[in-house]
């Protein structure tokens, strides 16, 4: 699983002009499930976000977690993010996870980050979305499990 991780200020999704997911200060995930990932890969990731101290301290310091500062969490399944670009000009997605797995991974991952008490919001996977964020700071970091060793 591949993740882009936004600490934002705000951040929505919409489809079709409604508003389907709506968030405050916290963090927005775009989130890429390969064929090969399976819950392992997400619950490494979930713990790893949950816990990645990229929000500042009374200092001004990168000490605190979205959980340290009751953050909300807006996830959207991003199959683009497997994109194998190596060829060409015009990726491929054939890596992607097809929707009858990927969908209950996302779901999965979803749960997982909600079970931290956090405010839990997403997109609608497959959806055609619009998503607006006014990232904080500007603080975005990749993640993906098969680095997880």
């Amino acid at each position: 699983m591949k993740t882009v991780i936004q600490r934002v200020s705000e951040s929505n999704v919409k489809v079709d002009g409604k508003m389907v997911g709506q968030i405050g200060a916290g963090l927005m995930l775009l989130i890429g499930i390969d064929e090969n990932d399976e819950k392992a890969d997400a619950d490494w990731l979930v713990q790893k976000i949950l816990n990645l101290r990229i929000f500042g301290d009374e200092d001004g310091k990168l000490n605190l977690s979205v959980k340290d500062i009751g953050g909300e969490v807006l996830c959207i399944s991003q199959f683009t993010l497997i994109a194998d670009y190596k060829k060409g000009n015009r990726p491929s997605f054939i890596k992607a996870a097809r929707p009858e797995k990927a969908i209950p991974l996302f779901e999965y991952f979803k749960e997982e980050i909600a079970k931290s008490g956090l405010k839990t919001e997403s997109g609608i996977f497959g959806a055609d979305m619009k998503v607006s964020l006014v990232n904080d700071g500007p603080v975005t970091i990749v993640m993906d499990s098969v680095t997880k060793s």
